[in-house]
């Protein structure tokens, strides 16, 4: 079952309505009991325990869980950075302190603990943190113990995924998030600060989000085993273009992607290198220019295309013909080249999936790579409705967003992938799923999630090139199809 994820606004709402029909302080009361039963069971025996607690209802969160560890036989003492500012928040101190507990106001310089709970702010952090809160964050990451951060790590924009003004917050080894999953924590600056994240949902109903994690769940077209009684037409036709001058590997890296996670054919017009006409790696591969293929069922254009005359041509090209494209590097950046391509981009009507990278989605977007990167959500959402087609939007927390408005969060992948020709790579996928006749977006979740995965098997955030990458996720997807064969 896919994780939904929800904005401030939406979780505002949803609290609120909760609020309406239970005691007060409830909510905080569980979101409380539900740190300490996860920071028990994780970490076991009793513990010293010092939890940071802010003035707002994060910090309430903080006095509550404190005193559930506590009743569990951890040594537990709070930090109080300040007066509670809100009813429940102080009435959980007061029961933090009626129990028997202690508040210090100062940050001690001598005590170790084995745990820190960040309890500091939560999704309503509005501005940088400053002052004595910047010297508690400096503390907290100054310490050798094992940090939880209670909802989200402080500082951070539960929404985008941002530290808030730029000034970098908490860097948790866990975070338990309340109510609903929350997109910051897996996306941007989210993806070092959250750790590992666990949702508790507080026993409060939400309405279905708009935007979700990507699972295994959502291309379950692709996890079918294959029936025996087939052959290679059965699994479709790919054409890669690209390979300009210099550029050869490129499209190589794409086209034996696409025939490794199972393509029935895989063509490659290298336009840099008409005379090519074998692949010694991979002999499979044929190689015809475009024009000469009567029959495809998807293309993938633009990998180390180029942006001269002969690249414009085939990408030219790649719009007539109507079957699914995937638009990849060079690709892109023609497209974002004025208007010399947008009648025949709008004119195609068999579906498009972009993979750009930031700086490619802010030359489309009209904008920079750093106002891309403060808000991928936002910005995948907008490039994927202007531009009528599926968006990938590749980085730390790939964001895949359809253009009627769902959208999507891959968690797989890591820094092992930030190395030539990953996204090669991911593009022959993606192609070879949607020539399988996998709809375009579940082609792109799944190429994006196994991708991902593959890398993260390869065991380290170094030493992975992309071609191996393509072997690992066909490995995995068998894996994968196994499983469901054997439910």
């Amino acid at each position: 079952m896919s994780i939904g994820l929800y904005t401030t606004a939406q979780l505002r709402a949803i609290e609120q309505a909760a609020q309406a029909t239970l005691p007060a302080g409830t909510l905080m009361q569980r979101a409380g009991r539900a740190a300490a039963k996860w920071i028990d069971a994780r970490l076991g025996a009793a513990r010293k325990v010092l939890v940071v607690c802010g003035p707002g209802n994060n910090g309430g969160d903080g006095y509550a869980c404190a005193r559930e560890l506590a009743a569990r036989g951890h040594a537990v003492e709070c930090i109080a950075l300040d007066e509670s500012v809100t009813d429940d928040a102080r009435d959980a101190r007061a029961a933090w302190q009626r129990s028997g507990g202690r508040v210090l106001h100062e940050l001690p310089a001598d005590r170790r603990c084995d745990v820190v709970v960040d309890a500091i702010f939560g999704i309503g952090l509005a501005r940088p943190l400053a002052g004595g809160y910047v010297e508690a964050v400096r503390w907290i990451e100054s310490q050798a113990a094992f940090v939880v951060a209670l909802d989200v790590p402080s500082g951070l924009d539960a929404d985008r995924g941002v530290w808030v003004g730029g000034v970098a917050g908490v860097h948790a080894d866990a975070t338990c998030t309340f109510i609903r999953a929350k997109p910051g924590l897996y996306t941007a600056d989210g993806c070092d600060a959250a750790g590992e994240v666990v949702v508790d949902g507080l026993g409060v109903d939400a309405p279905e989000a708009e935007g979700a994690l990507s699972e295994p769940d959502q291309f379950e077209a692709l996890l079918v085993p294959r029936r025996r009684n087939t052959h290679k037409g059965s699994f479709g036709s790919v054409a890669v273009v690209g390979g300009g001058l210099g550029m050869v590997g490129a499209p190589l890296l794409a086209a034996r992607a696409a025939l490794r996670v199972g393509a029935g054919r895989v063509y490659v017009d290298c336009i840099g290198a008409p005379d090519l006409r074998f692949d010694l790696a991979q002999p499979e591969l044929m190689f015809r220019s475009l024009a000469s293929l009567a029959e495809i069922d998807a293309i993938v254009v633009g990998c180390g295309l180029g942006t001269d005359d002969a690249a414009a041509g085939a990408l030219a090209a790649a719009f007539e013909r109507s079957v699914p494209l995937v638009v990849d590097a060079d690709a892109l950046n023609l497209l974002a080249d004025g208007s010399r391509f947008s009648g025949a981009f709008e004119a195609h009507a068999a579906g498009r999936v972009l993979t750009p990278h930031p700086l490619e989605a802010a030359r489309l977007l009209g904008t920079t790579a750093r106002e891309v990167q403060a808000d991928r959500i936002g910005a995948a959402r907008a490039l994927a409705r202007r531009t009528a087609s599926i968006v990938v939007l590749k980085g730390a927390g790939t964001v895949i967003a359809h253009p009627a408005g769902r959208w999507w969060i891959n968690a797989t992948g890591g820094p092992a992938l930030a190395t030539a020709g990953t996204g090669d790579v991911l593009a022959g996928m993606i192609g070879a799923f949607i020539a399988q006749r996998i709809e375009p977006v579940q082609a792109a979740l799944a190429a994006v999630w196994l991708h991902g995965r593959a890398a993260d098997d390869h065991g380290g955030d170094v030493g992975l090139v992309a071609g191996e990458l393509a072997v690992r996720a066909a490995d995995l997807l068998a894996r994968l199809r196994g499983k469901d064969a054997q439910a």
